[in-house]
């Protein structure tokens, strides 16, 4: 089995890197190859999913626009490229580096639109939800009995979970959390994983995302604190008078940078292993040199198989400081 996964994960990667070098190698087809334009291309969110060059490689997003003058307007992406896929305005709205504006005018445009990322959420969500009613069918039908299938595979990363990271950090009352964070594990793997895949938007390394991840946590973690939670906070045991004027103002400030801190974490360690494959590649492009892309593709090689690695300890990181953030909140007094 170990054998098989590694053997589907290195054709994925071998996958991924020949069509990002069709891309690629599109896109310096031009006078100069600007690595810069297409790693930011590839990194950002847009109002298209681009996967190869060819009147099918493109898939156009819904527009959702909202603005005070014109209202709830909603259209396909695809209206704001000719044929050439050149960037034009279209009914009076434009799109300029991803963002949607009125065309001579500064009127606030409120863009709700089904973006890459947006997409991509949804797909992966989707997927969650297909595995685990998957495995609960399973569990239903294999009742008693030794795990099988798909449900053979999972049992051991939950287990984990559960009594290697929720059940220290929280305590006897883990159970009711235990839901919440192994969605929050599963969630942020699986989106790791896939964007790992060739044509794959870049969800978790995107800062809005991980931003609605880490205020949820948050808000958790707030809504659970006890007494003894808060007190520690307004009112510091074991500190003297003088200095809790001092002690109370880190202790709130504490408080918001724990979630920064989640947020920040996720987004830069996907983030930057993307900038750094596509930067690789790139070299072939840029040096024009086959030796070059002969080395530079044994390296891609080399940072994915790190980076599937990577996926999984980011996933078991953010959950684990997310237990231990809602275990400080809930610890009773010794």
């Amino acid at each position: 089995m170990i054998n098989r996964i590694f053997a589907l994960r290195f054709l994925l990667i071998i996958s991924m890197f020949f069509l990002s070098g069709k891309t690629f190698a599109s896109s310096s087809d031009s006078e100069e190859f600007r690595p810069g334009d297409v790693i930011l291309h590839h990194v950002l969110d847009d109002h298209i999913w681009h996967f190869w060059d060819g009147p099918y490689g493109t898939l156009y997003l819904p527009v959702i626009v909202y603005s005070a003058d014109r209202g709830l307007v909603v259209f396909s992406s695809s209206n704001f490229y000719n044929e050439d896929h050149d960037v034009v305005p279209y009914n009076g709205y434009v799109l300029d580096h991803g963002h949607i504006g009125l065309e001579g005018s500064e009127a606030m445009v409120w863009d709700f639109s089904i973006t890459k990322n947006v997409a991509f959420l949804f797909l992966n969500a989707a997927l969650l939800v297909f595995v685990f009613l998957s495995v609960a069918k399973g569990y239903r039908k294999n009742e008693g009995g030794p795990p099988r299938g798909i449900q053979s595979f999972f049992e051991p990363i939950i287990l984990f979970i559960r009594d290697e990271v929720v059940k220290p950090n929280i305590g006897p009352r883990y159970e009711r959390y235990l839901p919440y964070l192994l969605t929050l594990f599963f969630f942020i793997w699986f989106g790791n994983l896939l964007g790992l895949m060739p044509g794959a938007a870049n969800m978790t390394g995107n800062i809005a995302v991980t931003l609605v991840l880490a205020v949820a946590t948050f808000i958790l973690t707030t809504i659970s604190g006890n007494k003894n939670y808060w007190g520690h906070i307004f009112n510091t045991p074991g500190v003297p008078i003088v200095l809790k004027p001092i002690i109370v103002p880190v202790e709130i400030i504490g408080m918001f940078t724990k979630p920064i801190s989640l947020m920040i974490r996720l987004f830069v360690a996907i983030t930057a292993g993307h900038i750094v494959i596509l930067s690789l590649i790139s070299l072939s492009f840029v040096f024009h040199s086959y030796v070059v892309g002969v080395g530079s593709s044994l390296i891609v090689i080399f940072i994915n198989l790190i980076e599937i690695l990577v996926a999984t300890i980011q996933a078991y990181v953010f959950t684990m400081f997310s237990s231990l953030y809602i275990g400080m909140a809930v610890e009773e007094h010794h």
